[in-house]
């Protein structure tokens, strides 16, 4: 049975890439699709509808229902009107996949506020301009799934992407906060971490041994590997999910842990900055969490 028969969904950056492959899923799973993308390239420059149209026409011919919108997420205007589209389009909206992005990857101390505001503005402002553009909708109907790409960059750390890490761990917030306040309306929201060879991934840097070794098994994770979760997330037999987040990596899927206190002091008369230094710092050490890189954690070959 087709799990997204006679549901509409939108799906944002899917001219190309992971996001392509959910909305052909999502189509083939019986969905109607608006397939959104910008056009733009890796930085989010330039823009033309053609990627989204090409991808509605796939699903047209392949017997689906599919409709194409070349909007910029970082607008409020073309998020409401992105909604608005489906509405018009097919009479109702059940799901969105926020899977659009941009990456300026940087060195911290060589980051310009341009570098920095353009991502948060996609990511982060965006994934929020489209979510709250579909919040009424699902409100009044009292059902909806939300399904927000995150990124280990943000849940763990990586080098040379402050902005990047920033916006998808704002992201895991954002989606843990709308599970939260729409939960009344049957309203879900869940993120995912995927691992996947794209043009934004084909942008880091390899001038290391290291990072070469990093790129080179990246390249075996295809994008269409990611496209069964999200897909299978949007569905009402994934309702007993609600503000999770899971990381996909080939075969693999994975549910991360969400931050809670681990280790606590106390002192009865309370702390001055030296009892911080003599008793907090030492008792708290052993449990720290080490400065990790994503690639520090997944350190097996994915399968």
């Amino acid at each position: 049975m087709a799990l997204l028969k006679d549901k509409v969904v939108i799906v944002t950056g899917a001219g190309r890439g992971v996001g392509r492959c959910i909305a052909l899923e999502a189509a083939k799973q019986g969905a109607a699709v608006v397939v959104n993308d910008l056009g733009g390239d890796e930085t989010g420059e330039g823009g033309e509808i053609g990627p989204a149209r090409a991808v509605a026409e796939e699903i047209v011919a392949a017997g689906g229902h599919a409709v194409p919108d070349g909007g910029s997420i970082a607008s409020w205007d073309d998020a409401q009107a992105m909604v608005a589209k489906a509405l018009d389009a097919f009479g109702r909206l059940d799901g969105v996949v926020n899977n659009a992005g941009i990456l300026r990857d940087r060195i911290f101390h060589k980051m310009t506020p341009e570098d920095f505001e353009s991502v948060i503005d996609v990511h982060l402002k965006g994934y929020f301009y489209v979510s709250r553009a579909a919040a009424d909708v699902f409100r009044k109907q009292m059902s909806g799934a939300f399904v927000h790409m995150t990124s280990t960059s943000g849940l763990i750390g990586n080098f040379g992407q402050a902005n990047y890490a920033a916006a998808k761990l704002g992201v895991a917030g954002l989606s843990k906060s709308i599970a939260l306040d729409m939960g009344r309306f049957n309203v879900r929201s869940n993120c995912i971490a995927p691992f996947a060879w794209t043009r934004l991934v084909g942008t880091i840097p390899d001038n290391t041994p290291e990072m070469k070794a990093r790129v080179e098994g990246l390249k075996r994770l295809k994008p269409e590997l990611i496209a069964a979760f999200p897909v299978a997330l949007l569905s009402d037999e994934a309702s007993a999910m609600n503000g999770q987040i899971f990381g996909t990596r080939a075969n693999e899927v994975f549910l991360f842990s969400q931050p809670r206190p681990t280790r606590s002091v106390h002192a009865s008369e309370g702390w001055t900055p030296q009892s911080v230094i003599d008793r907090a710092i030492p008792a708290l050490a052993s449990s720290a969490v080490p400065l990790d890189r994503s690639g520090d954690i997944f350190t097996w070959d994915p399968v």
